[in-house]
């Protein structure tokens, strides 16, 4: 195409052509944009966990400071740290909402397939500018900042910054070498850049998370002072019945005999209580008095432990609520606030004061079983609600109730391969070709076995092979040899049914995406 003298016309239909492919090149499937967009979501959810771990950890040396000078100093490091650490997180934060500026939907990923706005911003006239260099800038600032404050407090921690924020050249996997900024942007569409900041922003956290683990731990013991407690009321039960004993327990966040009180100072709604009216066992102080009339009471005074030759004084403000005759029905999920269609849903269908075998129930519109004692399971049908009556008898008195619930369907499943679900993988080539294909309900709490019937496959340079089954047919086999190292297999439109209720449609199962290492 490129040799011998050619014609005007047949120089338009070569460029036609090579912009042809240029155009298929560049026309990444919907499913690699959402599952980028799903790898996102999972790092952005873990980056809000680890935010909320480190800000406790870090309260905890900082109100630790002023027990030992030990104490004080990790104290001060982990102020640094976090000083750092949320800079450059929040500069993220900025880049990503300007990367998502011009979207309507910024949960839209499978929109997201352009490269344009970071190539400009970053790379222009084959070189990085301010914008990229500021990017860079701000990473070795973390960087060098960070080691620099770790010292040799902790050298595998500093050795994972350096390498997880390092903004030297790298080497692709043909060999050729590339700043940082042209690696990692340039070319790659926004979904994809979006998805590396999240993924630098969880990097932060977890280094973080590390660091503050190790300031907390290396042979430094959590001191047991009593005035570091709270009191605790446990209760058998939630609420009383006019003329039951109250049996309710006061105990420290830690029970056991050492937390023992050398005395005791209580009042029930302002009445002194005698040594007759309680008791202490394993660290617990047991009240044996009247529940009252119907409404809250008040148990407040004064717990005192001996610590150190002297009295701790560790008050007590709590309170328990007395109720009447039950007048209607508790009824509860077992497992969530909504019922799931295509499962059995576990339910507790009681009612205070009431034995179970004077309670009936009914749910019109599905199967409501009962199990034993309180225990229930219910069907639910079609529709967006069911309702669920009870009554209950008491003294020949009947007491009718009902609760609403929401049908929901049960999430979209996550394809796996060996039981991964991250969405992204890298895998031996030899591990592709036997590892069977999965899937699985991610952060569902129902126990639910899916067996993959079919899926189809892939590979770079092969027409998508239609496989029966769970793992790779002999022709997705001879598509997958035909990959080249470094390049990207796709599992997608997977089909899979659920053990023992094979009637039930599944939603769209997101696709698995395997990076080749040989």
């Amino acid at each position: 195409m490129a040799g011998g003298k050619l014609s005007a016309r047949q120089k338009m239909i070569n460029l036609m052509y090579l912009v042809f492919i240029a155009m298929l090149a560049l026309n990444m499937s919907k499913e690699v944009l959402s599952a980028f967009g799903s790898i996102n979501d999972k790092l952005a959810r873990a980056n809000g966990s680890f935010n909320d771990k480190n800000t406790l950890a870090l309260n905890n040396l900082t109100a630790k400071a002023g027990e030992s000078e030990e104490f004080a100093a990790n104290a001060k490091m982990a102020q640094d740290a976090s000083s750092l650490s949320n800079e450059y997180y929040t500069y993220l934060d900025g880049l990503k909402a300007t990367l998502l500026s011009d979207s309507k939907d910024p949960t839209d990923y499978e929109s997201m397939d352009k490269s344009q706005f970071l190539d400009e911003l970053f790379y222009k006239g084959g070189k990085v500018t301010p914008d990229g260099q500021e990017f860079l800038d701000k990473m070795d600032t973390y960087r060098n900042g960070m080691v620099s404050l770790i010292g040799d407090k902790n050298k595998e921690i500093s050795d994972q910054i350096k390498l997880d924020f390092d903004t030297g050249d790298i080497k692709d996997t043909e060999g050729v070498t590339k700043d940082y900024i042209s690696y990692h942007f340039v070319g790659f569409p926004s979904v994809s850049s979006l998805t590396k900041m999240t993924q630098l922003q969880n990097d932060i956290k977890v280094v973080e998370n590390e660091l503050l683990s190790s300031l907390l731990s290396g042979g430094l013991t959590k001191l047991a002072s009593y005035d570091n407690y709270t009191t605790l009321l446990e209760q058998p039960k939630g609420a009383w019945i006019s003329g039951e004993q109250f049996t309710g327990s006061i105990a420290l966040g830690r029970k056991d005999n050492a937390t023992k009180p050398s005395r005791v100072e209580l009042k029930l709604d302002g009445r002194t209580l005698s040594e007759s009216q309680y008791e202490t066992t394993n660290g617990k102080v047991t009240l044996k008095v009247g529940s009252g009339n119907p409404g809250e009471h008040k148990i407040t005074g004064t717990l005192f432990y001996a610590q150190d030759g002297k009295e701790i004084e560790v008050p007590v403000e709590q309170s328990f609520t007395t109720i009447g005759k039950p007048n209607a029905a508790t009824i509860s999920a077992d497992k969530m606030n909504v019922v799931y269609r295509g499962v059995v849903n576990p339910m507790t269908i009681s009612m205070d004061g009431v034995s179970n075998n004077n309670i009936s129930a009914s749910a019109p519109g599905g199967v409501l079983t009962k199990v034993s004692g309180s225990k229930y399971e219910i069907r639910p049908g079609t529709g967006k609600e069911i309702k669920i009556s009870v009554t209950g008898k008491i003294d020949g008195n009947s007491y009718p109730s009902s609760s609403t619930f929401r049908i929901k369907d049960i999430p979209r499943p996550t394809g796996t391969m060996r039981n991964d679900d991250s969405g992204s993988l890298k895998m031996s080539r030899e591990a592709v070709g036997g590892a069977p294909v999965g899937a699985t309900l991610v952060d569902f709490d129902f126990d639910l076995t899916l067996n993959v019937n079919s899926f189809k496959f892939k590979a770079p340079g092969a027409a998508t092979v239609l496989v029966q089954g769970n793992k790779l047919n002999t022709a997705a086999k001879n598509a997958l040899k035909k990959a080249r190292r470094g390049s990207i297999v796709q599992i997608f439109d997977i089909k899979a049914k659920i053990q023992g209720n094979s009637g039930y449609n599944l939603r769209k199962i997101s696709p698995v995406l395997i990076e080749l290492t040989n």
